[in-house]
C-alpha cells in the first residue's frame, strides 16, 4: 500500500492494482478511496487501477490549509506524471472528484485521456445554491460533524442500502472539520469555486477531452451534454438511483466505463 510525496509537505496514500491503461479513481466529499471498494477487483482484469486518497482524506496527509479541488488537482498531476511515471490516463471522480479530475483534464489537458464524472459535484442551479452558505456556517460552528450528516441525507433515497448509508456516515464522522468546511466552500462558495451555475459553464467548457458522465437528475445530465465538446462524449442518466448510484449499481457502473473506455483506444 504505498504512499507518494506530491509536494508541501502532502503525502498521499494510493493503491495500484492490475495492468493495463491507467485508470485513476477519485473518491468524493467527506470519503476515501475505500468508496472504490465495489469497483477496483473488476475494473483491475483490464486497467491499472490507481485509487487515492485525496489531501485531507482517508490516510493521506492532512493540511492546515489547503484543501481545496484545485489543490488536489495539482497533487493527482504530481502523483501521475513525477511519481507513478505514467503520461496520460483516464480520470474518474464521483460527486468533488469530478471537479478534481476536471480541474486537472483544463489545467493539464495532456494528462487526461478521458474523465468519467460520477454524479458530478458541480452544474448546481440557483435554487440549491441559495442555501450553500448557510450550510458552509453549520460545518464551521460547533457540530461540524452534524452537519455533514444532514448534508450527506441529500445524497441518499431508497434506493440506496443501509450499508452503504452506514459507511459514509462513519466516514464522515472521522473527518477533520476544518477539511469538511474548507473544500465545501472551495467547490461551491470561494471565489474560484466551480461547482455553481453560470461558473460551471464556463470552466467545464475548457474540457477538451472525451467525457462519460453519469448523473441521476435528468435535468442536469441534459444541462451538461450542451457543454461537451469531444464526440466520444457521452450523458447517461440513471433515474431514481441516488447520488452514489455506481456504489448502488456497482456492476453496471463497470460494465458502462469498461465499454466506454474501450471505444476510447480504438
Amino acid at each position: 500500500m504505498p504512499y507518494a510525496d506530491v509536494g508541501e509537505d502532502v503525502r498521499l496514500f494510493y493503491t495500484d492494482d492490475g495492468d493495463g491503461p491507467p485508470l485513476l479513481l477519485v473518491h468524493g466529499w467527506g470519503a476515501d478511496s475505500h468508496q472504490w471498494s465495489w469497483h477496483i477487483d473488476a475494473l483491475a482484469a483490464r486497467h491499472r487501477v490507481i485509487a487515492v486518497d485525496l489531501r485531507g482524506h482517508g490516510y493521506s496527509s492532512v493540511p492546515e490549509t489547503g484543501n481545496t479541488p484545485r489543490a488536489m488537482a495539482g497533487d493527482l498531476h504530481a502523483l501521475l506524471g513525477d511519481h507513478l511515471g505514467i503520461p496520460q490516463a483516464t480520470v474518474a471522480g464521483h460527486s468533488m472528484g469530478a471537479q478534481v479530475v476536471s480541474i486537472l483534464a483544463v489545467e493539464h489537458p495532456g494528462q487526461v485521456r478521458g474523465i468519467v464524472a460520477v454524479d458530478p459535484g458541480y452544474g448546481m442551479t440557483a435554487d440549491i445554491a441559495a442555501g450553500l452558505p448557510q450550510m458552509l456556517a453549520g460545518l464551521r460552528g460547533e457540530h461540524a460533524h452534524t452537519v455533514a450528516e444532514q448534508i450527506d441525507e441529500w445524497c441518499t433515497n431508497a434506493a440506496t442500502p443501509a450499508v452503504i448509508r452506514r459507511w459514509h456516515k462513519r466516514r464522515l464522522h472521522g473527518m477533520p472539520p476544518h477539511v469538511l468546511a474548507e473544500a465545501f466552500e472551495a467547490m461551491f462558495t470561494g471565489p474560484d469555486a466551480i461547482g455553481v451555475r453560470p461558473a460551471s459553464d464556463d470552466y467545464l467548457a475548457r474540457r477538451r477531452c472525451p467525457v462519460l458522465s453519469i448523473w441521476s437528475d435528468p435535468g442536469r445530465a441534459r444541462w451538461e451534454a450542451g457543454l461537451l465538446r469531444d464526440p466520444a462524449s457521452k450523458v447517461v442518466c440513471w433515474e431514481g438511483s441516488s447520488h452514489r448510484l455506481h456504489e448502488e449499481r456497482a456492476a453496471e457502473f463497470v460494465h458502462l466505463v469498461e465499454g466506454w473506455v474501450a471505444r476510447l483506444r480504438t
